[in-house]
């Protein structure tokens, strides 16, 4: 594996100004799921945030000259699938356990890439998988038994997971692609692919018009929470490469946490606490570098 660059003190600003959008979509789902389906939901997220992005993408002297068919199947995986999913379980989910769940893609992501030749399973790495499904054990609890509305909703936020960890192997094959134009490109067929199933199954010209609030949360969703998360996501590769940028996943829950805790009165328990400091421990030995630094001391 190679060795993770040094962290700056902007980098740790970049990564906590990270965490809060994409801490915050849960949020945001959770309150958009109580007027609109979950196509609708997504399809204003991707359809706002395309301009933005191909606004970035000009602005840097680009063109989107970028293979579609690839990115087609990227936007499905990436965010089609995960994004619809995560907006149903807000439903049904807090949305601070929502966010715990999310944390397991890099899981899910090793698990993937092992099971496809592309990465090995050490033994540490094997460790970190045990740590974190028991904290999904935990998070999930009694549910488990009781095949109850929570227990599909936090099924979905795995499948979500296993998603993102089938579009980290497609990614594979657009190495080299300006991800300025990879963001856009994938959030444009994206775009594309809800187009039809909005209309099919959510229908939202028969839906009441939003109210004044719902708006506001939709465009930040796709303003904020995609396509400024986007650039910041990048500036952060750029500084301290794609190994540092997961650490984002450690920030995420506890961002989201506190948010639904503050604006939702959703209440901080002992098992969704106890489950991601399990799924963190995890997600550290799948990391390795703590383990790293150990060694070395």
């Amino acid at each position: 594996m190679p060795k993770p660059q040094s962290l700056t003190a902007e980098t740790w600003l970049l990564l906590l100004a990270l965490s809060l959008p994409w801490g915050g979509t849960f949020l945001l789902f959770r309150i958009l799921a109580q007027d609109l389906p979950p196509f609708t939901i997504v399809l204003a997220r991707t359809a706002l945030a395309v301009p933005v992005l191909y606004a970035v993408v000009r602005l840097r002297g680009g063109r989107m000259d970028i293979p579609w068919h690839a990115l087609m199947v990227m936007g499905l995986l990436n965010n089609v699938i995960p994004f619809v999913l995560f907006a149903w379980a807000a439903g049904h989910l807090p949305s601070g356990l929502a966010a715990i769940l999310n944390a397991a893609t890099p899981v899910m992501t090793v698990l993937v890439l092992a099971a496809f030749g592309m990465e090995r399973l050490t033994g540490l790495r094997v460790t970190g998988v045990a740590l974190a499904f028991a904290g999904v054990a935990v998070l999930i609890g009694p549910d488990a038994w009781t095949g109850s509305p929570d227990l599909l909703a936090e099924l979905a936020c795995l499948l979500a997971t296993l998603s993102y960890a089938f579009s980290a192997l497609w990614s594979r094959r657009l190495q080299g692609l300006d991800p300025f134009k990879a963001a856009c490109g994938q959030l444009a067929c994206s775009t594309l692919i809800l187009l039809p199933l909005a209309a099919a199954f959510d229908q939202p010209w028969t839906l009441p018009m939003p109210s004044v609030n719902t708006w506001i949360a939709l465009l930040v969703l796709a303003l904020v929470c995609t396509a400024m998360a986007y650039v910041i996501f990048f500036r952060i590769i750029a500084l301290a490469g794609g190994g540092n940028v997961v650490l984002v996943t450690f920030l995420i829950p506890v961002t989201a946490m506190a948010m639904a805790s503050v604006f939702l009165h959703e209440p901080i328990t002992w098992a969704a606490l106890g489950g991601m400091a399990l799924i963190a421990a995890g997600l550290a030995a799948i990391d390795g570098r703590v383990v790293r630094m150990a060694r070395r001391r």
